[in-house]
């Protein structure tokens, strides 16, 4: 059975910064009319840091959730930004560490009922310290934690953040493979 959905037309409602929002009209596969609500993202990319047998995370106040968040460093890309280097960048940005390589782990949709974002994961290796210097704007705090704490935090639900539960996990996965 063919699942495609087609576009009949793009309708937008709101054009931001960040992110826009439309309300489509659209066919489902069997022609019936209908909407899809669609907010459109520009993606981001992520960095998995394991630097001196911890995690590199930062605590930010997230606004859509009215709280502080532990995440690995992340930024969202520029129009059409190579996403290894925004997450190259990110990490140096974030936390003053420079990765000398990094290894793409995922490509991660965390929402795909309504956006069209996608995440990209990397791991950094061959890590050296740096020099942290944020954007206009950002306000963050680099934390430092062993990898076992942050398995435990995962397990606990203190670490929430889709991105940092599934790039910690993998690395976690790889180590008890090796």
């Amino acid at each position: 059975m063919d699942l495609k959905e087609r576009t009949v037309k793009v309708n937008y409602v709101y054009r931001g910064k960040i992110v826009n929002l439309r309300c489509d009209e659209a066919a489902l596969p069997d022609g019936r009319p209908c909407k899809r609500e669609m907010v459109e993202h520009p993606g981001g990319a992520s960095v998995l840091c394991v630097y001196e047998g911890k995690v590199a995370l930062v605590r930010q106040f997230r606004y859509a959730y009215q709280e502080e968040l532990l995440e690995i460093p992340a930024g969202k890309l520029e129009k059409g930004e190579d996403p290894m280097l925004a997450a190259k960048r990110e990490l140096e940005e974030e936390t003053g560490l420079i990765a000398g390589e990094l290894k793409p782990l995922f490509t991660l949709y965390p929402t795909p009922g309504y956006t069209n974002e996608k995440i990209y994961i990397y791991e950094a290796l061959g890590v050296t310290s740096g020099k942290q210097h944020l954007d206009e704007g950002e306000f963050l705090n680099v934390v430092f934690l062993p990898v076992e704490e942050v398995a435990r935090m995962i397990e606990r639900g203190e670490i929430r953040d889709a991105k940092t539960i599934v790039a910690v996990q993998s690395y976690l996965l790889k180590q008890t493979k090796q």
